[in-house]
Formats: C-alpha cells, sequence, structure tokens
C-alpha cells in the first residue's frame, strides 16, 4: 500500500538539489516528525501549558505577579479588521467593505473595544500600566485599513497609558496597498519605526490564486516606499507551498528580495491544519477556504497544483540557502534580517534564553503569557464585543504550567531561536536543574544520534544541526514539550 505523506516527502524537483531535510524525514525513526509536518501546522508560536482547565483569574495573577518585577515586555494590539479574505487564512479576521462610511464606522468600533479591553487589563493588573514595553506591536488582520484618525487615537492611546519609553520600538502591520504614502507619513510621524507587510509572493499569477488582490509591483511599490520614508525595520512576509508555486517562482522570490532589501523577511510553509488541533497558533472560528479537502480537490481538478511536501523543503532551501549566502541571518527559525540588522526583537524578547519575558495581548484572537501560564482571548467577535461591552477581560482558556512545564518550555522557546542553549543561563533560571537532567539528556542523545542537534556537557551547550534548524518546531511539539502525563 501506498503511504502518502512519504509518497509526497519523496517527490521531489529533479532539477534541484534534495534537501537534508527530505532524507532525515524519510528515516523510519523519524516518522512522527513526517506525521507531524505532513499538513505544515505551525508550530512556534504559543507555547501551551500542560494544566487544562485553568483559571483566566488566576492566569491574570501570575502575569501581574511577574510584571511587578520584569524587564521589558512584548504588547501587542490586534486588530481583526481586512477588506478581504485570503483563501488560506484561518486566524480571526472581520471583513469590513462597502461605502468608506460604513468602513469608517466599522473600524472606529474595532478601535473602541481594543481601547475599552485594553483599559480592563490596566485595571485588573495593577503592575501593567508600569511594566516597561519593550515593543508594541499592532498585529491583524490589516490595521493599516484604518482611517487615520483611527490611527492616531489607538497609538496615542497606547503611548499615553502603557510604559512606552526611548527604547520601545512601535510596530504596524498591513497590507501593502493600505500604506498609502499619506499613512507612512503619519505612521512616521507616530513614532512607528516598524512596519510588516504580508506580501506572500512576488509573482502575480500565485497571489491570485491565493485570493490577494495585491499585485507583485505594489509590493516592490510598497518596499520603495517605506524605505524612502526612514523606517528603522520594514518586513515582508513570503510564503512557500502555495497553489500553482513552482521552484522557479520562488527563486524570482528570492531575487526580488536581495534586489529591493527589506530589513528583514519572514518565510513561512502554507498552514493548512488547523492552529487548535495543536494549540500552536491562534484560529478563527472558520476554516480557511483551502483547508477544506473538497476545496482543495476540486482546484486540482481545475488542472491547478498543490506542490509536493518534498518540493515545500526544496522551496525552503532555495530561500535560506539564498538569504544565508548573501549574509542575512535567521532569528528565530524563518525570521531573516539581513546584514547588521538583529533579531526580530518581539520574538527575541519573547523567546531567547536569557530574556523569556511576559506577552501580553490584546484584542480578538490574542496570545498573553508568563512565566506560570498563558491564555487565549475569544476569537468569536460577538462573544468578545459582548464581554468587552460588560466590562469582562473576554479570556475564553488558560492552561497553566507546572514546575516541570515551565521548565520545559523554556528550553523549547529557546531552542526555537536556532541559538545554542546554554547550560549556566538554564542553571540561573531553574537553580538546582541542568539542561543535562536525566530525561532531557535522554531526548538531546536521542535527537543526537539522528543528526539533529549537537550536544557538548563539558562547554554547557545544546546546538541544533542545520537539518535540526530546519525541522526544529517538529523537533519541539513531538518530542520536547511536556505532557500532562509526563
Amino acid at each position: 500500500m501506498t503511504d502518502p505523506a512519504l509518497a509526497s516527502l519523496l517527490a521531489v524537483d529533479p532539477a534541484a538539489p534534495v534537501p537534508d531535510a527530505v532524507h532525515a524525514l524519510a528515516a523510519p525513526e523519524n516518522r512522527h516528525l513526517l506525521d507531524y509536518v505532513r499538513e505544515d501546522p505551525f508550530g512556534a508560536h504559543v507555547f501551551p501549558g500542560d494544566i487544562e482547565g485553568y483559571d483566566p483569574e488566576r492566569f491574570l495573577d501570575d502575569l501581574d505577579t511577574q510584571l511587578s518585577t520584569t524587564a521589558p515586555i512584548h504588547l501587542w494590539a490586534y486588530i481583526p479588521t481586512c477588506s478581504y479574505r485570503c483563501r488560506f487564512c484561518q486566524y480571526p479576521v472581520v471583513i469590513v467593505k462597502g461605502p468608506q462610511e460604513t468602513v469608517d464606522r466599522r473600524a472606529a468600533q474595532w478601535v473602541d473595544w481594543n481601547i475599552r479591553e485594553a483599559r480592563l487589563w490596566l485595571r485588573r493588573l495593577p503592575h501593567l500600566a508600569t511594566a516597561p514595553v519593550g515593543e508594541f506591536n499592532v498585529f491583524g488582520g490589516t490595521p493599516s485599513l484604518l482611517p487615520a484618525g483611527q490611527i492616531r487615537r489607538l497609538l496615542d492611546f497606547y503611548r499615553e497609558n502603557f510604559a512606552f519609553g526611548p527604547g520601545t520600538t512601535v510596530r504596524f502591520e498591513g497590507d501593502p496597498t493600505t500604506f498609502t504614502p499619506e499613512k507612512l507619513e503619519l505612521l512616521a510621524e507616530l513614532g512607528c519605526g516598524k512596519l510588516s507587510s504580508g506580501v506572500q509572493s512576488f509573482d502575480d499569477h500565485v497571489l491570485r490564486l491565493s485570493g490577494r488582490e495585491h499585485t507583485a509591483a505594489a509590493c516592490t511599490d510598497f518596499i520603495r516606499r517605506a524605505k524612502a520614508t526612514g523606517f528603522e525595520r520594514v518586513s515582508v512576509d513570503l510564503m512557500y507551498g502555495l497553489l500553482d508555486q513552482t521552484l522557479d517562482s520562488v527563486r524570482r522570490d528570492l531575487e526580488t528580495v536581495l534586489e529591493h532589501e527589506p530589513t528583514a523577511v519572514v518565510c513561512t510553509k502554507l498552514h493548512l491544519r488547523d492552529f487548535a488541533d495543536t494549540r500552536t497558533g491562534v484560529s478563527g472560528v472558520r476554516p480557511a477556504a483551502w483547508q477544506l479537502p473538497e476545496y482543495r480537490a476540486r482546484l486540482a481538478s481545475r488542472g491547478h497544483r498543490w506542490p509536493t511536501l518534498g518540493e515545500q523543503y526544496q522551496m525552503r532551501e532555495i530561500l535560506t540557502t539564498g538569504l544565508r549566502e548573501a549574509g542575512w541571518t535567521e532569528h528565530p527559525t524563518m525570521y531573516f534580517a539581513r546584514p547588521g540588522a538583529g533579531p526580530e526583537k518581539w520574538k527575541s524578547l519573547m523567546a531567547d534564553q536569557e530574556r523569556q519575558r511576559p506577552e501580553v495581548a490584546i484584542g480578538l484572537g490574542g496570545s498573553s503569557s508568563c512565566h506560570r501560564s498563558e491564555a487565549m482571548t475569544d476569537v468569536d467577535w460577538r462573544r468578545y464585543g459582548d464581554a468587552v461591552r460588560a466590562g469582562r477581560i473576554p479570556l475564553d482558556s488558560a492552561t497553566g504550567f507546572t514546575p516541570r512545564a515551565q521548565e520545559t518550555r523554556a528550553v523549547t522557546m529557546a531552542l526555537s531561536t536556532l541559538r545554542p542553549l546554554r547550560e549556566d543561563v538554564h542553571r540561573r533560571r531553574f537553580p538546582g536543574s541542568s539542561l543535562f537532567a536525566p530525561g532531557r539528556r535522554e531526548g538531546f542523545d536521542s535527537l543526537r544520534r539522528r543528526g539533529l542537534v549537537e550536544t557538548d556537557e563539558a562547554a554547557g551547550t545544546v546546538t541544533l544541526t542545520p537539518v535540526g534548524e530546519t525541522l526544529v518546531e517538529a523537533i519541539i511539539n513531538t518530542e520536547l514539550t511536556a505532557r500532562p502525563d509526563t
């Protein structure tokens, strides 16, 4: 009987090298890794706890305790507005379209709700207002759809009510076509130093099939205008594994990035498995169109083609190899920065082994965390709105971390940065423990025997190999994450 996962993995483009990751995933001892990556779930964003049914109020207490002594944190506001829904998108979004008056009214409502929710957090957590903010992100959705007055109101509110300082970075996300020259000037005036945009591809055919309503030319225009306006960091997202995408198309994406030189690029694979299945991300109440098997099959029957798993790893190799050869650095996994730009700050604050600061997320579908627990905000916009109007922080669920899970989480988050794990840092954080405690040593030894990590107990380091870096999300979520029964 044919093994569909293995067949897809081994179906590669003969004109390109076969990545080491393909060979590793084909090995019988790594079957569990192949099963994990087959549908490409998003694997290094949320690190769920091992105590289910945790009281959200207890999470808020845990968070406030850590905020009382913390160094700079990651604070973000989620504005779910979009003018259309991409065919791969499973995030909680709200479509806002129609006459400008209608768009403006609905946008104002989401700014109202976000500010009202933020006030609830400030009232409930006495130390939140004074916790220094390392980076403040406005994510979406497409928050750049907001009218100028609402953007100003939102950013002014956060700057006036949270502990922004000289070192605070402000970042704004949006669709390339919505970053008009006027909005770029406004964001610069309001102290926003970073922009990120979901370009996804520079291939117009691939963009159309994905449901994107912008062109490749609009994407390069955005990069050029943003750089000319003087933003410190201009980041674009690229995806691979998209419908009708080819290795040549991905090569052209790489060439375009190197030609136009944004500050950073995020390279992610198409995610088809629901984030909620593994609780490694936040998904909305509706599946993405491409998650529906009958819809995918209908596209294939019309002559369109989905890249095989093996081709997806070839695409990844084209991007990572090309960027590294040009001097770009990867920190954390799949977040690349051009020479001298440094790591992605908000991810570094959350995940670097010597940091791992709290994250406070305000808005629909937010994900917040501290050392002892983490929580998700409701993703249903009606329930969310009802809670905010009723004066309740709209947390939908929370999970806690046992002491063992806190330690495991610290290790797995640090591993996702692709930096070597350090014994001295681990011992400072967890006195009396070790990176090489018996259970963990067993896991690292197994990974070492399979060529996925290198360990040096004398130097006190654990380092991913190149193929381990490629498979780090699967390693974290199948082998190293603490489970309730461990």
